[in-house]
């Protein structure tokens, strides 16, 4: 029988499914653990999902909608390197909110095989990263600096969470955000076309130009055109080239 104030049973076999599997070092989590756990029957949890898969497919889908709402909503500031130290932040805070989930988002990594809420998360972050680029503020593509900083992200949040709350030392985060920043972009303060820190102007300038075309798709140019500039721009926008 529901309690008084006591969430829906779909909403518990949701939460139990994510405690479970956070907490299950990669061993199998059976479907009566989940259902007594959220103290349902077996046939709810059939009813609602449809199988143990579906729940905890549930699971993930449910907890990167609600990080993505969140990743969303946070204001631009019209400044592009704020903003990624914003996304990063809002990231962190997001795992340390919710740890169990975290860890069933982006915890369990199994050998060559790219958990998709890896690579959504990456995609929007490179959206983020395009509008930084488009300032002439990248010194590599938005999709390197993508992967880049969600893997540092990741792994600084992965980390906090492991640690006792009352040590957690969330100037790691910041000081691993800055280093990353500073890998990835140019210092907001200089001259984004006369790069000081070792990447030739014509590199940021490309890289630049590239996610401007990207977004706007100028019509002074046939598709073959576009395709054609702007695999020369990413030639140039390559590190390896550079």
């Amino acid at each position: 029988m529901k309690k008084v104030g006591e969430p829906a049973p779909k909403t518990r076999l949701l939460r139990a499914a994510a405690a479970l599997l956070a907490e299950s070092n990669g061993e199998p989590v059976s479907t009566r653990q989940i259902t007594e756990a959220a103290r349902v029957s077996a046939p709810t949890l059939y009813h609602h999902f449809g199988d143990k898969e579906g729940l905890f497919d549930a699971v993930v889908a449910e907890g990167f909608s609600e990080y993505l709402d969140g990743e969303r909503s946070l204001p631009t500031s019209g400044q592009p390197i704020e903003d990624l130290r914003m996304h990063w932040d809002n990231h962190v805070q997001f795992g340390l909110d919710h740890p169990h989930l975290y860890l069933v988002m982006f915890g369990n990594i199994r050998p060559e095989r790219r958990p998709s809420m890896v690579a959504s998360a990456e995609a929007f972050l490179e959206e983020v990263l395009a509008r930084a680029a488009e300032a002439a503020r990248l010194v590599v593509s938005p999709h390197e600096a993508a992967r880049s900083m969600l893997a540092a992200n990741i792994g600084v949040t992965l980390m906090l969470i492991a640690e006792p709350a009352a040590k957690r030392n969330l100037e790691l985060s910041a000081m691993t955000r800055e280093a990353v920043i500073s890998a990835v972009a140019t210092d907001s303060e200089a001259d984004p076309v006369t790069d000081t820190e070792g990447t030739p102007s014509v590199v940021v300038a490309a890289i630049a130009l590239n996610a401007a075309l990207q977004s706007s798709h100028p019509d002074q140019l046939s598709s073959s055109e576009l395709k054609l500039f702007l695999e020369w721009l990413q030639r140039i926008s390559s590190r390896s080239g550079s």
